[in-house]
């Protein structure tokens, strides 16, 4: 693909806009750990929501969509759409527990809750597990879709990708802190969506597409694998019941409770945590959430389908996309690089745009991962166990040198993976069965920090045997492997709540006051504390009026995505139907705002 110069300063402007202005907060990052991983804890919540959408706006997500669109139809985007019932639960229930806690971290949360050298085990461990392991392979997979985009627009090689991306990502993050990260997402997300609106409209205007309209006919024409429908935002019941129970099912009913997943943890955790834990207030903390979640699922996803749906068209095979790019290394080739192929029909200008747009997404993501990963591997690991006593100074520095260490690991782990697609079934499956515990914890005093180590070792184990088990050829699909997982991990945990050591009670009763969580899970610890019922705090958390506010919140996120997908169908009976039930539902969840925060 050739840039004009147009192209080239168009690129380099929105690079310009996103980057200068984090310069300006290098001073104030150095200050302490606090100002470099927390923001000072006074960030609006209108900010931390708009660095949460940016940051799972990332240069993989229009790949994966992609790659799930031409694999599993629309439909097969239900193994995401499934996590708004977890979003939507951390704004009534857990955005504002997280908030009063006080933790600079979710990791220190640990050591607030549970009591003796099993809560330091947690924390210690899930700091290196999280904040090294884990961390590398979510910016692996960024990169790895990167070292795709650049290597179709450009021809560039893997390691030169990862040099150019490394040198501008490592920099700010080391120099500007969380402060700099979200100045940066927030003028970054903007840009974004400027461009994938533009890749999508292009896109349509194809002659082999032919508009909105002949997309819709033309792909209305075509069936994927087992006679799958592209177009159906539900799964076809009668003729595809695996696909079904894969793709919706299961993610609806089981994935979204029970599955950990960075930026959906059931209860809010990682950088979601950390932007809630950043928050001016409780208040700032709940809205940001529920400002992340509606942007999340209903402005972003419509432009990438749209493009995915082209994309069938223009290259119907894989060979299509090999061909149009002959020197395009052909490890890097599969569903997932439909996307960075359509942008080749890019008019000048907006080419430019798009490669500064590709560059914000990547920045943006790797940027929050590095400071999160630092911030656990500084705070949680190295201040906690091994220098305790050092100056701010001290620690700020080892976080910019961690930083930088942390893209090293994640740059070399690019190397062993293939697609974006493939490293999400990954992360799904080793989170298995521990999304209960991490729901139970905040409203039962019985779960303990042994449980944590249970479910993590339980989740860990029978996930290794699956996939030692399909490399020797045994295919176990992969829904039975999760439920396989998900109830073996969840009864070690119960069964651990029973039998090993209960935490300290003067620990439970310190936690109980500074967190005040709700429920009859507590109710034994706050008889043991002397506390009297707080009426007013009733109220303010009474859990039907949650519950209602967590229905409303889902019933409005999906109504609004697909009363907009219905009407780029041109299915406008439906459409209307879905706009008048986001209506009731909406002013349902705006009623229940207000009414908690009266």
């Amino acid at each position: 693909m050739h840039l004009h110069l147009i192209d080239w300063i168009i690129a380099v402007s929105a690079l310009l806009i996103c980057f200068v202005p984090a310069l300006f907060f290098g001073k104030r990052a150095g200050k302490s750990t606090s100002e470099f991983f927390a923001s000072g804890r006074s960030v609006p919540w209108w900010l931390a929501g708009l660095s949460m959408v940016a940051t799972t706006f990332s240069s993989d997500t229009p790949n994966l969509v992609t790659d799930i669109v031409r694999r599993q139809g629309v439909a097969g985007n239900w193994c995401w759409w499934a996590f708004v019932l977890t979003g939507m639960l951390t704004v009534f229930f857990y955005a504002r527990l997280w908030r009063r806690s006080g933790v600079m971290t979710d990791l220190e949360f640990y050591e607030l809750r549970y009591s003796g050298k099993a809560a330091s085990f947690v924390r210690g461990f899930r700091s290196v597990y999280l904040g090294l392991f884990f961390n590398c392979m979510i910016m692996a997979t960024v990169n790895l879709a990167a070292c795709k985009i650049a290597g179709i627009l450009f021809g560039m090689e893997r390691w030169q990708t990862l040099i150019f991306v490394g040198l501008l990502n490592v920099a700010f993050a080391t120099h500007s802190g969380l402060w700099g990260v979200l100045v940066i997402d927030m003028v970054q997300f903007f840009i974004k969506m400027t461009a994938v609106i533009a890749a999508a409209y292009f896109a349509l205007k194809l002659p082999q597409v032919g508009g909105l309209h002949g997309m819709v006919t033309k792909i209305s024409a075509l069936k994927g694998p087992g006679g799958l429908h592209y177009l159906n935002i539900l799964p076809d019941f009668s003729n595809n019941w695996d696909m079904a129970i894969a793709v919706f099912v299961m993610p609806i009913a089981v994935q979204w409770w029970a599955v950990w997943y960075p930026g959906a943890e059931p209860g809010g955790g990682s950088y979601i945590a950390q932007r809630m834990l950043a928050s001016k207030s409780e208040k700032h903390a709940l809205g940001a959430v529920l400002f992340f979640n509606l942007a999340h699922y209903v402005l972003r996803p419509w432009p990438w389908i749209l493009v995915a749906l082209c994309s069938i068209l223009v290259y119907p095979q894989l060979s299509d996309i090999q061909h149009a790019f002959p020197h395009l290394d052909p490890h890097l080739l599969g569903n997932d690089i439909a996307y960075p192929a359509m942008l080749k029909f890019l008019p000048i200008g907006f080419i430019g745009l798009m490669v500064g747009g590709l560059i914000a997404a990547n920045s943006s993501t790797i940027l929050t991962h590095l400071n999160w990963g630092a911030s656990y591997l500084v705070h949680d690991f190295y201040r906690r166990f091994i220098r305790k006593t050092k100056s701010e100074k001290h620690y700020v520095l080892v976080g910019r040198l961690t930083t930088i260490g942390l893209f090293i690991c994640a740059s070399l782990t690019v190397y062993i993976l293939d697609s974006a697609k493939d490293a999400f079934d990954i992360i799904l499956q080793v989170g298995a069965g521990t999304g209960l515990l991490y729901l139970a914890r905040w409203f039962w005093w019985r779960v303990n920090a042994w449980c944590e180590v249970t479910a993590m070792v339980s989740s860990f184990l029978i996930s290794i045997i699956f996939l030692i088990l399909n490399k020797n050829g045994m295919q176990i699909s992969t829904h039975i492997a999760l439920i396989v997982t998900i109830g073996f991990t969840s009864v070690c945990w119960i069964t651990t709540a029973f039998v090993a050591p209960e935490t300290d009670m003067n620990v439970l009763i310190a936690f109980y006051k500074k967190v005040h969580p709700f429920g009859p899970g507590w109710e034994k610890i706050r008889i043991e504390a002397g506390i009297e019922k707080d009426e007013v705090r009733m109220k303010r958390e009474n859990i039907p009026l949650g519950l209602l506010g967590w229905f409303a919140g889902c019933t409005t996120i999906w109504s609004s995505l697909f009363t907009i997908g219905n009407f780029l169908y041109g299915r406008t009976n439906f459409a209307y139907i879905l706009l008048a039930v986001f209506v009731i539902s909406g002013t349902a969840l705006v009623w229940v705002v207000n009414r908690l925060w009266r």
